[in-house]
């Protein structure tokens, strides 16, 4: 059988074909775009290589000062089976449709947001959905809601390295990702994974911030290291990157996120980094 070279001897039915060089042989893109009602300008996803490091905290006030700035801002929640954003914003009600889209509940202060809790019937209801099921979710919540004229979209994406946020970033053309880590040593491995997965999904790193960083006196102002010496500037050393914030521990934080409250709750460590995304 004569090889397929170029249009005139294709049938343009790639699926089954045997001609490996054949030209009009395309890779199959996974992109997808938001509904023609919506805009969204900047993406940004917050990434974490494991869980409890406080990801979707920091996805939450990174959207609340970025619309205390007069900015339209939303957060898209893609920690799908484990959905925290709804709850930190005191979002309660179900989600609703205009008939074509589903229309994403709106804070006090203008912050856009969508989660799974808003879905379920319950707030305590487990999400016990397979991989797949799960994909198909995460892409809806960027196809299928209305995105009003939004300036800044940050995306709660789900822990580790695994099949959902491959997904993602497969998925949604992100402007770029902030990854989130600890101070342990143990967390500095896991954050380089996350690092590599994105530098080989050709996602730009926009740089690191570290929570839980240190405790601060409340007599004397001295931070103490509670968990020890931190190995975040030898990370971003090591993959030229910024260390956009360090953010303390607060108990004002676990309060604010409980009751509901996140968007009143200003944290000065945060305002670094959103300077520096008003900067892209």
């Amino acid at each position: 059988m004569s090889e397929k070279t170029n249009d005139q001897n294709c049938s343009h039915h790639c699926e089954g074909c045997s001609v490996e060089n054949c030209g009009s042989r395309t890779a199959q893109s996974f992109v997808i775009e938001p509904a023609a009602a919506s805009t969204i300008r900047k993406k940004i996803g917050v990434v974490s290589g494991k869980g409890g490091v406080g990801k979707s905290f920091v996805t939450s006030m990174l959207a609340a000062e970025t619309a205390r700035r007069g900015h339209r801002a939303a957060v898209l929640d893609g920690d799908i089976t484990g959905p925290s954003q709804a709850m930190a914003f005191g979002i309660h009600e179900k989600a609703y449709g205009n008939g074509e889209l589903i229309l994403p509940a709106i804070t006090k202060n203008g912050i856009q947001v969508i989660s799974t809790n808003m879905l379920l019937d319950t707030e305590n209801q487990p999400v016990i959905w397979r991989g797949p099921m799960v994909a198909n979710i995460l892409k809806q919540f960027y196809q299928e809601v209305f995105w009003d004229d939004v300036d800044y979209m940050f995306i709660d994406m789900p822990p580790g390295t695994g099949d959902i946020p491959l997904t993602l970033f497969q998925s949604i053309p992100l402007d770029g990702i902030i990854v989130v880590t600890s101070p342990q040593e143990l967390v500095g491995m896991v954050v380089e994974k996350a690092i590599n997965m994105a530098n080989m999904m050709n996602i730009k790193v926009l740089g690191l911030i570290e929570n839980m960083s240190y405790v601060k006196c409340p007599c004397c102002d001295e931070k103490i290291m509670v968990f020890g010496h931190s190995h975040i500037q030898e990370t971003a050393d090591r993959f030229g990157l910024p260390v956009l914030a360090r953010v303390p521990l607060d108990p004002r934080i676990a309060n604010a996120s409980d009751a509901g409250t996140i968007e009143d709750l200003e944290i000065e460590e945060i305002k670094p980094a959103v300077d520096y995304i008003e900067s892209l």
